[in-house]
């Protein structure tokens, strides 16, 4: 199962988002504090619609309790900072893919540490970054398909017609 890792998210709204595209996508969430909000608030489970109760996360102290209670984890982290393309690696079927907070991205201590498993999305020179919700999906839909979907539904069905 594939992970998802948001590190000291700060807008409830992106985290509800993010959860409801992990349970869609069969993903865990690990969620490493301090968070900037509640889990409790409303616009959490407002992003995350009637989804959340579904969800498989899990909520840790610091990024220390995280690697503690993942020793051996493979984890890629999505910075603007990377020198490759997030495509350019090839995603494991339990790794762990770790987004910073909507404010700073994740600490340049954490980074220098694990250079080789920085990826980036390409974008436009002028653009700081992408909404942290979508380039979640953008990434973990990469290394879904990189391991063929597997478990997915990937066929659509109407709901009053057929497909002729």
């Amino acid at each position: 199962m594939l992970n998802i890792v948001l590190h000291e998210p700060e807008i409830p709204a992106n985290t509800g988002n993010i959860g409801r595209t992990c349970v869609a996508a069969g993903a865990r969430l690990h969620l490493i504090g301090p968070l900037g909000f509640s889990l409790s608030e409303k616009a959490l489970k407002r992003a995350g619609m009637d989804y959340w109760k579904d969800l498989d996360v899990t909520v840790y102290i610091d990024y220390k309790d995280f690697l503690e209670k993942n020793p051996g984890a493979k984890i890629y982290m999505a910075t603007t900072k990377a020198e490759k393309v997030y495509t350019e690696v090839s995603y494991e079927p339990d790794c762990y893919i770790m987004f910073g907070k909507e404010s700073a991205g994740i600490p340049e201590e954490i980074l220098v540490e694990n250079r080789e498993n920085c990826v980036r999305i390409p974008m436009m020179e002028k653009i700081r970054s992408l909404n942290l919700g979508n380039s979640a999906a953008i990434v973990l839909y990469e290394a879904l398909r990189q391991n063929g979907f597997a478990g997915m539904e990937k066929e659509g069905a109407l709901h009053r017609l057929t497909w002729e």
